[in-house]
């Protein structure tokens, strides 16, 4: 039976790969399916964002290489960054109620 942890980490390996087959490499996402991505799998997050071109700049922060395409690594370090930025969040929250 996976644990919790193999069972996000598959989940991200399936959520990354439902949307980068849609169009163009199979294995990178163009701007139009990370913009899918982003709608539909954070969407409390992209409601709370006032900025409209925060998808452009999602793009540009995380095509490392330029090459106007997000593969799975640079996916990752979203996925990373953004979960660092909750428990952050969380951590300050926590803080001030004196936990």
């Amino acid at each position: 039976m996976p644990t919790q942890l193999e069972i996000a980490m598959d989940v991200m390996i399936r959520t990354f790969h439902r949307y980068s087959c849609r169009e163009g490499d199979r294995f990178k996402l163009s701007k139009g399916e990370l913009k899918m991505l982003l709608q539909r799998e954070l969407t409390e997050f992209l409601s709370c964002q006032k900025d409209p071109e925060l998808v452009d700049k999602m793009m540009q922060d995380l095509d490392a290489n330029k090459d106007n395409e997000v593969d799975f690594n640079e996916f990752v370090v979203m996925g990373a960054a953004l979960t660092v930025a909750c428990n952050d969040y969380l951590v300050e929250q926590l803080k001030k109620k004196g936990k």
